[in-house]
This record gives C-alpha cells, sequence and structure tokens, in this order.
C-alpha cells in the first residue's frame, strides 16, 4: 500500500467511525465502544507508518482536481513533510486516549453514543487539517472543529452554562474565522493557487502583493482557534464540557490548529516585518495574562484552561521569531502533558465529589484516594514547569533559545525587538507558570476543605490512560531534541546555557514563592465547610461533574469569587487577584464595546419597525378601509335615494358647465 494510501486512510477512519456510530448508537449499542475506539487506534497505527515512511526527508504530494472554479482551482491535495507526520500522530495519540477513557468516564453517560461520534469526527477534522496540501481542503477541517466544539461543549445541555460556554465559543471562533477566510482567498488570489506549495513558491518569488494585509487577516483565525489574545475568553468558558473533551481540544484539535497553520504558512507571514511584530506583541500579552489569571482561579480546569493559553502563547512566540520547529516541538511536548492533565482531573473531579464542579479550595486530602492522578499529574505539572528532566523543559527552552538568538543580534525573519518582547514575556511566564502548577498541586493535593465522600477507585480505562500518558510527559522532550531537528528545519533545538539558567531558577523561584505563600496562608486559615456533598455512584464520574454543574454551589462561572482563605495565589497578586479572577474583566469590556450596542441597535430596529413602519403600514390600510365604508353606507337598497342622487349629480353637472361656458 503506497504512503499516500496510508496517509488517505488516516482521517478516513475516524470519520467512518463517527458515521457508523451516529447510526447504530441506538440501534445497536454495543458496537459504540468498540466504534469508539478502534478507529482513532487504526489511525495511530497508519500514522506511525507514514511517518516511518516519510522519514523527515522530502515531503510527500500527491493532489488531484477537486473542483473546476474557473479561476482558482481546488484540488484535493496531501503535503506530509516531517511536521505532518509527527503532528499526525500526536493528534491520533491523543485521541485514542480520550476515547478509550471516555469509556469509564461517561460509561452511564446516555448521551455517549453522539458523545463518541463528535469525538471521532473531531477527530478526523483535525487530521484532514495536519495533512491537507490544499487551503479550501484544510478550511473544511477548519470549520468542521468549530462545528464539533460547539457540539460537545455543550454535551450537557441541560445545565444553563454549558450551552453558554457553547454559543460562546462557537462565536468568538467564528468572529476570527470571517478575516480569515478573507485572508485565504486573497492569499489565494495572489499566489494563484491554493495549493500549499505554490503558495510558499509564490512568497518565495515575492509573488504577494499584499503580504501585510494577508498575514494580518490570517492572525485574526489564528487568535481565534489558538484561543490567542484578544480571542481568547472562550477557552476557560469551554470548561463547561466534559473533562475528556477538555483534553481533545487542549491537547491535540482545535487550539493546537492555529499554531499547526501558521508553522506551516509561516513564509507568508515571515514576508511582512509588521505582522512578525503583531504576532510576537499577541503572544506575550497571551503569555503574561493568562499566567496571571491562572494563579487566580479556583477551578482546577479553568487554571489548566489558561495555562494552555499561555502555553499557546509560547508557541506563538517560537513562531514570531521565525522558529517553528521550536514551536511544533512544544506543541507536541505540550500535548501529551496536557492531555495528561486534564484527564488527571478528571479523576481528582471525580474523587473530590464537589458540588461546585472542580473547586480547588474544597478538595481535601485526596492524595490517598486518587494515588494515580496523584502521581501521574505530579508528572504533568513538572513537565508544565519547565523543571528538568521532564519534556516541557526542553521543548519550552527551545522556544527561549529562539527568542534569545534573534535578541541578541543573529539574523532572523522578524525584527530584533520581537525577540526581545518574546524573550522577556517568555521568562516571566515561566515563574508565573511554576507558581500556577504548584499551588494548584497543593490546593488539590494538600488542601483543607472538608472531606467529600468516596467514590471508590476509578475504571481501568482511566487509570490506564493516565500512565501511558505520564511515559511521554517525562520522557520525550530529552529524547527528541536530539532527533526532531532532522525532522523539521535542521535548527538546533538544544537548551542554551543561559537560558536553561534563567528559566529553570525563575521556575523554582515561583515554585518557592508559591509553597511560602500557602504555608503561611495556611497557618492563619480556617478550614473551609464544604456542606452538604451529594452521593454518586462509583464510576459516574461524567454524571457527577454534569449534577456538579448543574449543582450551582457555588454557579460554575461564580466559582471564584468565593477563594479559598489559604489560597497562596491571593498573597502572590494581591491588587490583582480581583481583576485577574475575573480574566481581566475582558468579558465586560467586550459586553460594553460589542454586545451592548449591537443590543441596542438593534431595540432600535425593533422601535422603528414596530413604530414608524408598522405606521405607515395601517395608515395605508385605513384609507381604504374607510372609503369602502363610506361607499357602503350609499349603498341603502332604496330606488328613491338612487333616483335622488342622480337628478342632484345632473343638476349640479349641468350648472358646471353652465359655468363653464359662461366664463369662456
Amino acid at each position: 500500500m503506497t504512503t499516500t494510501t496510508l496517509a488517505a486512510l488516516v482521517p478516513l477512519l475516524p470519520f467512518l467511525g463517527a458515521v457508523a456510530g451516529l447510526l447504530l448508537g441506538r440501534s445497536a449499542p454495543g458496537f459504540v465502544r468498540p466504534l469508539a475506539v478502534l478507529p482513532p487506534l487504526a489511525s495511530l497505527v497508519l500514522a506511525a507508518l507514514v511517518a516511518v515512511r516519510q522519514g523527515g526527508g522530502r515531503a510527500v504530494d500527491a493532489s488531484t482536481l477537486l473542483t473546476p472554479t474557473g479561476s482558482v482551482p481546488v484540488d484535493l491535495a496531501l503535503h506530509i513533510d516531517g511536521f505532518a507526520a509527527l503532528v499526525a500522530i500526536l493528534v491520533a495519540f491523543v485521541a485514542a486516549c480520550v476515547q478509550i477513557y471516555s469509556t469509564g468516564y461517561l460509561r452511564d453517560d446516555p448521551r455517549y453514543p453522539s458523545y463518541a461520534a463528535l469525538v471521532s469526527l473531531f477527530t478526523s477534522a483535525m487530521l484532514l487539517v495536519v495533512y491537507s496540501g490544499d487551503l479550501i481542503v484544510l478550511l473544511v477541517g477548519w470549520e468542521v472543529m468549530g462545528i464539533c466544539s460547539y457540539f460537545l461543549v455543550g454535551h450537557y445541555w441541560g445545565t444553563p452554562e454549558a450551552r453558554a460556554a457553547s454559543l460562546k465559543a462557537f462565536l468568538v471562533t467564528k468572529l476570527g474565522d470571517v478575516p480569515f477566510l478573507i485572508g485565504l482567498f486573497a492569499l489565494g488570489t495572489d499566489a494563484g493557487s491554493f495549493r500549499i506549495t505554490r503558495v510558499l513558491g509564490a512568497v518565495a518569488s515575492g509573488g504577494l502583493d499584499h503580504p501585510t494585509l494577508i498575514a494580518l487577516l490570517l492572525l485574526a483565525g489564528v487568535a481565534g482557534k489558538s484561543a490567542q489574545f484578544p480571542l481568547h475568553t472562550w477557552l476557560p468558558d469551554a470548561m463547561a464540557g466534559p473533562t475528556p473533551v477538555s483534553a481533545l481540544i487542549h491537547a491535540a484539535t482545535m487550539v493546537a490548529a492555529g499554531v499547526y497553520f501558521t508553522a506551516r504558512l509561516l513564509p507568508v507571514f515571515e514576508a511582512s516585518a509588521a505582522a512578525m511584530t503583531v504576532l510576537a506583541v499577541m503572544a506575550a500579552v497571551t503569555m503574561l495574562g493568562s499566567g496571571l489569571a491562572a494563579l487566580a482561579q479556583d477551578d482546577i480546569k479553568r487554571v489548566l484552561a489558561y495555562s494552555t493559553i499561555g502555553q499557546l502563547g509560547y508557541m506563538t512566540g517560537a513562531l514570531a521569531v521565525g522558529d517553528r520547529g521550536a514551536a511544533v516541538f512544544h506543541l507536541l511536548a505540550h500535548g501529551a502533558f496536557k492531555a495528561l492533565l486534564f484527564l488527571a482531573a478528571g479523576a481528582v473531579i471525580h474523587a473530590a465529589g464537589t458540588n461546585s464542579l472542580a473547586a480547588m479550595s474544597r478538595m481535601s486530602h485526596l492524595r490517598d484516594r486518587v494515588p494515580d492522578a496523584f502521581w501521574t499529574m505530579t508528572v504533568a505539572l513538572l513537565a508544565l514547569a519547565a523543571i528538568p528532566p521532564f519534556s516541557g523543559f526542553f521543548s519550552k527552552e527551545s522556544v527561549l533559545g529562539a527568542a534569545e538568538r534573534l535578541a541578541t543580534g543573529h539574523p532572523g525573519p522578524a525584527p530584533g525587538a520581537a525577540g526581545w518582547i518574546v524573550l522577556v514575556a517568555a521568562l516571566a511566564t515561566a515563574l508565573l507558570t511554576a507558581a500556577y502548577a504548584t499551588r494548584l498541586w497543593l490546593l488539590a493535593f494538600r488542601g483543607r476543605g472538608a472531606e467529600a465522600p468516596d467514590h471508590g477507585r476509578q475504571p481501568l480505562s482511566m487509570t490506564v490512560v493516565l500512565w501511558v500518558l505520564a511515559v511521554p510527559s517525562l520522557a520525550f522532550g530529552a529524547l527528541a531534541y536530539r532527533t526532531l531537528p532532522g525532522w523539521f528545519d535542521g535548527r538546533s533545538l538544544a537548551p542554551t546555557l543561559l537560558t536553561s539558567i534563567l528559566g529553570t531558577g525563575l521556575a523554582v523561584v515561583g515554585g518557592l514563592l508559591t509553597y511560602g505563600a500557602w504555608q503561611r496562608a495556611a497557618a492563619r486559615a480556617p478550614r473551609v465547610p464544604l456542606g452538604a456533598v451529594a452521593a454518586h455512584p462509583e464510576g459516574d464520574a461524567g454524571l457527577v461533574e454534569a449534577e456538579a454543574i448543574a449543582a450551582h454551589e457555588p454557579a460554575y462561572g461564580d466559582i471564584a469569587e468565593a477563594p479559598d482563605p489559604a489560597d497562596p495565589g491571593r498573597l502572590l497578586l494581591g491588587p490583582l487577584y480581583g481583576p485577574a479572577t475575573s480574566g481581566f474583566h475582558l468579558d465586560a469590556v467586550y459586553s460594553a464595546l460589542f454586545v451592548r450596542p449591537v443590543l441596542g441597535a438593534a431595540s432600535l430596529v425593533r422601535f422603528l419597525d414596530r413604530e414608524v413602519v408598522d405606521t405607515y403600514v395601517r395608515g395605508a390600510a385605513a384609507l381604504p378601509r374607510l372609503l369602502g365604508a363610506a361607499v357602503r353606507r350609499a349603498q341603502t337598497g332604496n330606488v328613491q335615494t338612487y333616483v335622488s342622487a342622480l337628478l342632484a349629480g345632473t343638476v349640479v353637472l349641468t350648472v358646471a358647465v353652465l359655468l363653464v361656458a359662461s366664463g369662456a
């Protein structure tokens, strides 16, 4: 079987699994779990075979004309280079882990068949984005992911939080997709083709007429899909969906798509120094803002959501300094440990049994009750904090090293100022990342909240997945930084001495400061009462989460409004704690700038339609009605009246004629 055929099957198998799952979900429920698990596992095997055959060498290209357009054709094309081959393995690997985990996590969920089918469709769409060699076909996968995220985030549609979160995710990402679509058409028009290889060839030959405009339009879509400032506000609210969905979105699909797209088309952005500077500023603001916000959240999943935003900021920062190898290296490493963090958080939610979903201030002594989640989450948090030798250290150091090289005068495709912006922000974020990672670990596993009922051990399918993901979270970085340059652009990904010392030192400082603040706060804080905690069936983690969202003790979006007095984040942030808790009030700003004016305009249009347009319509109908009433009164049926009226009319006409004749 040729490499092209194998590659075509990689996104096709999950798609067929999704179709079969939707068709057989109700009539043959026994097939639902095999149809959910086997296709992504098969795609993983095939993606690995494709990667072995591609070997990091010359890209594999194949195409067939999909439809003649009369101008720029659309091709059903594959373009598989080292980046695509490895990212496809990540997507299939995380998707398979999520599907296996979900068989236990949502085993009693009545909507599991549709959930599993949508996860498969989500996976297929992302794989289409990864392998596509044509921008329009890539756009199809891009948009299908948006639809899937809408349904999956709103899986618990009976709760207002889930409905609002799914709608917000859809609208905010679509806000970026509109200019993104315009940018794709402009890029295809300038290059004369939507084929990625031809577009890059046109860029190399200087064939783009509007590089800055195109790059900025595309960046809007990237900011929306990859949750970068200012279109990042949908991602924390999307935590209202099932935890395995969060793992899939944050680790390997949706938010990874924007970073991957930018890496694939990086020469287009490098053609504009202004666009690279904008990308650097966007990455810096995203990293710093999300780090501060994560340090103030009480819900464990919202902490991880802001963490994802910040780590994506690292990736876009690497792209802003022109090193897509470092960006994709961090994408691969982050995919493993972020999937582990979310899936371990699902086990913690189940064990905590809190009606406030996952409020860390209400957790207590979970280390002994969920040892698998404790140890694996510890590994993932160390990787997130970039502590050597965990994988996050090597991938994050590759980003810092790329920024340092550009900042210190090495030639690059971006201005030197972009290197300094990314470097300073990334180092500050290293401190913040270690701080909120340490805070999460302390509050979740050494917290002072009230004891919740013990729901028993986790299903084996959940526990096995946690340990499988722990392996790359620990070992991937040390192995990859030596071998990945051959798959990418050949640039070294090895840690540099200066940034390694600075980054690791700041991470250690952040962790120690948080531990000290936690001890100081815990010494004077009373125990937090949990109140009534509902008991849930053993292993029914999905329903625990759904009922937790619906319980409103407190409401999901208001968890952070009543923080634990022992929260070290309050001491560390000081006056910034309040604004950081609400994400620096960006939702309120957007509401004031966009939502309220639109609602006001809608109210004005409704008033004009009701009071002005409808008044004219009613007036136009009233005049014929009055005339009809007058004519109806004249129709009495009395012959004498008709004759009298005829004679009177005759007399009037005669007099009028005589007057006219005499005047003439």
